[in-house]
């Protein structure tokens, strides 16, 4: 069985930082990238960041490059989101997800069932 299990979030006040962990299990870790994703209220999901656990590859989206750093520990099937310098606008439910193709503008395989984050002004 297939398992994204999401912790990290919270609530931090603006400038600071926090580190989402998305632990994976079920499928070939290696094989996939792990993709990062959040929905505000009343807002369309976003894709923020991905990583390929072959390579390493990543990519950012520009509202969080320079603030955001994603990483994989491939021994503990485990992808970090370090987050800092959050803002307001950060807030939001953040997803894990996992597909055998690396970006942010396709629908991913699996899912996580999502951590909070809000981040107060």
């Amino acid at each position: 069985e297939v398992q994204l299990v999401e912790s990290g979030g919270g609530l931090v006040q603006a400038g600071g930082s926090l580190r989402l962990s998305c632990a994976a299990s079920g499928f070939t870790f290696d094989d996939y990238a792990i993709g990062w994703f959040r929905q505000a209220p009343g807002k369309e999901r976003e894709g923020v960041s991905c990583i390929s656990s072959s390579d390493g590859y990543t990519y950012y989206a520009d509202s969080v490059k320079g603030r955001f750093t994603i990483s994989s520990d491939n021994a503990k099937n485990t992808v970090y989101l370090q987050m800092n310098s959050l803002k307001p606008e950060d807030t939001a439910v953040y997803y894990c997800a996992a597909d055998t193709i690396l970006g942010l503008g396709h629908e991913y395989e699996y899912w996580g069932q999502g951590t909070q984050v809000t981040v107060s002004s």
